[in-house]
Formats: C-alpha cells, sequence, structure tokens
C-alpha cells in the first residue's frame, strides 16, 4: 500500500455514524491519545454521517462532512452504518459515497491470527476494488408485459480501476515480503503464509467472461508492466472455489485481489477464521487519502450495551497510522492487542467472553 508522506500535526475525522460506531469509536481515539509524542499530538475533529443522520436531517452524507474531511484532515475513522435491507427515497449508503467522493479505491483487509492463540494460522490480506462492481447501486424495477415485475442491476467493471487495484496489491504483496524477510528469524510454522510473495486474483469469469474477464486480464496486464513484480507469484480462483479453500487451507494464501462484492463477501468470511469481526480491521485506501474502518457493522442487537469489541476499530487505527507512515506507534497497538486476547482474560462476547467495551480498552491501554 502507498503511504502517504509523514505528518508534523494529524488531523483525524471521526465518523461514529451508526449503531457499535459510537462505542468503538472512542476507544480507538483513547488508544490513538494514549500513544503520547511516539506521533504528532492529534486533533479528532467529529463529524455526522449514517442512516440516523439521514432521519434527522433528510442526508445520509452532509456536504459538510465531506468538505472537513477533503480540506482539514489527514486521515480519518469511521465506524458503522445502518442502512436499511429495503429502498428509502433519497437514501443511500455512506460509506460507498465517502469512498467515492474521496476516492478511496481500495479497501485493504488483512486477516490474521495472533501466534500463541488455539486456531487457525492464519496471515493473508484482502484487497478489495472499491468503487463500482454492483456498488454503483444502478438498479431498476419493471413491469413485464405477461404480468409480474423484473429487477435489474448493472455491474460496472473498468480496466482503470482494475488496473489500479492490481497494482496496489502487487506493492502490498512486495511490502509483506520485505517484512517476513526481515523478520524470518522470528518465523515459525505457526505464522501463517510463508512462502515467496504471492497475488490470488479472485473472480467468476468462467461465467461472468466480460465483466470478471475484463477484471482478470486487467490485472494481469499490471502484473506484466513492472519488473518488480516478477518476483511475485500469480494465480487465480474462481470465489467459490475461494471460499472453499481459505477455510480449507487459509496458511496458502497472501494477498488476494477482488472486485467490490467478492471482496466483501470473502473479507467477512475470513473473519470467522479469526474468530470474529470484532478482531478485523481494514482501511479504505487512495491515492490522496486514507480512512480507517473496522469490517464489523452497526451490531444493533448489542447497540447500547457497552459489550462490543473494540479491537477492530483499534486495530483500524493502527492500520492508518502505519499507512501515514507511523509504523512503530502502530506495531506498539498491535502488540498491546496481541497481548490482551492472548492472555485471554478480557474478552467481549463475540469471542466468548464477559468483558466489557471499556475493560478491554483499558487493558489495551494498560500494556501500551
Amino acid at each position: 500500500m502507498a503511504a502517504a508522506a509523514v505528518k508534523q500535526s494529524l488531523k483525524l475525522g471521526m465518523i461514529p455514524a451508526d449503531g457499535i460506531g459510537k462505542e468503538v469509536l472512542p476507544a480507538a481515539q483513547r488508544v490513538l491519545e494514549a500513544l503520547g509524542s511516539s506521533i504528532p499530538k492529534p486533533t479528532f475533529i467529529p463529524l455526522l454521517a449514517g442512516w440516523e443522520e439521514f432521519n434527522r436531517n433528510g442526508k445520509a452524507l452532509p456536504e459538510e462532512t465531506i468538505r472537513v474531511l477533503k480540506e482539514e484532515c489527514d486521515g480519518a475513522m469511521f465506524g458503522s452504518v445502518s442502512s436499511p435491507s429495503h429502498k428509502v427515497a433519497g437514501y443511500s449508503s455512506p460509506i460507498v459515497a465517502l469512498r467515492k467522493h474521496l476516492d478511496l479505491y481500495a479497501n485493504v483487509r488483512p486477516v490474521k491470527s495472533v501466534k500463541g492463540m488455539d486456531g487457525r494460522s492464519v496471515d493473508l490480506v484482502i484487497v478489495r476494488e472499491n468503487t463500482e462492481c454492483l456498488y454503483i447501486k444502478k438498479e431498476e424495477i419493471r413491469d413485464l408485459p405477461e404480468g409480474g415485475k423484473i429487477a435489474l442491476a448493472t455491474r460496472q467493471i473498468t480496466s482503470r480501476a482494475s488496473s489500479r487495484i492490481g497494482k496496489l496489491a502487487f506493492e502490498l504483496a512486495l511490502q509483506r515480503q520485505a517484512e517476513r524477510e526481515a523478520n524470518k528469524l522470528q518465523q515459525t510454522a505457526g505464522d501463517g503464509y510463508q512462502g515467496p510473495s504471492k497475488v490470488t486474483i479472485v473472480h467468476k469469469s468462467n461465467v461472468l467472461s466480460v465483466t470478471d474477464g475484463l477484471f482478470r486480464e486487467t490485472v494481469r496486464e499490471a502484473y506484466t508492466s513492472d519488473p518488480r513484480y516478477s518476483s511475485i507469484a500469480l494465480e487465480e480462483q474462481l470465489v467459490d472455489s475461494m471460499v472453499y479453500r481459505m477455510f480449507r487451507e487459509p496458511e496458502i494464501f497472501d494477498v488476494c485481489v477482488a472486485p467490490n462484492l467478492y471482496g466483501d463477501i470473502i473479507s467477512d468470511g475470513a473473519a470467522a477464521l479469526v474468530g470474529s469481526l470484532g478482531l478485523v480491521p481494514s482501511v479504505n485506501t487512495g491515492d490522496n487519502f486514507i480512512m480507517g474502518e473496522p469490517v464489523h457493522g452497526s451490531a444493533p442487537d448489542i447497540e447500547g450495551k457497552g459489550i462490543a469489541n473494540p479491537i477492530a476499530s483499534i486495530r483500524s487505527a493502527a492500520l492508518l497510522l502505519s499507512s501515514l507512515n507511523y509504523v512503530e506507534p502502530a506495531a506498539r497497538i498491535n502488540a498491546a492487542v496481541d497481548a490482551v486476547l492472548l492472555e485471554g482474560q478480557y474478552r467481549t462476547p463475540d469471542l466468548g467472553g464477559k468483558s466489557t467495551t471499556e475493560e478491554v480498552t483499558n487493558a489495551v491501554l494498560k500494556r501500551l
């Protein structure tokens, strides 16, 4: 992932949005504040977006939020959004809109198990194209002459979007290979993927030969466009086979690149490999802006109960810092989280424990 230049100041937009976003984003903020002088003193700018904001003021993504992010912020954190499952006139997902307004064309979702914990050995990254596919939201419904209705959705795949997501995946594979080389003395057989750098193209071009075919061929062209990528192994998986093999043998995957819908689905599924959606972070990244976002949703069933897992949000803050070139402070956050998980005393209900959001956050802060 291309990293932004190191900043002398750090202004972060904070968009809790809906549901448990309002509970886990403050946890991430507390952890960032606890880093002290290892990062420039952060300024947190609260911003509005979400389903609740739409119901209050008729706009899920206020123009002021977009303006502040573009003009005043070095990066941002997004909580979660409660989009309705039925059509509501005037409403569209603010996170999808933010990705388009800020040209955050990649959603990078690392899925990594904690060494020493029971369970699978996983260390993979899913790179999800973030701006097109079915998420352009061009849908219509028509009456059929013979009676009944037909619903149609437009799926958009462009060579431009496919090329830049492919190049980002290859750059990330090179970066991960360099990190593995630097840490090879500390690696053991239980550390997840350890082979030479590898990118897996996820598609369904045996059926969708035009759209997925263009994605597949364009990513392959990106692979041959730079001689540095020749050290990367390139393979393909049909999306259904990808899901099967990811659950059977996750340790064979390094970097996986996929169109928007497939990337969304397989990354949520991959969270099961490490125990919970509440553990998996992501960043939405483009050439000029980066926004951290926990992978989980708004979880209305536990909203307000104080038991939401803050770790995905905390790890997303670390991923944001790393993307802004604050690598050592990000590593400190991840080490503190790993220590809390490995110790096992403080775990929220999604991990089989009884701890609160506050207790887990305090445990992480103690280890910082």
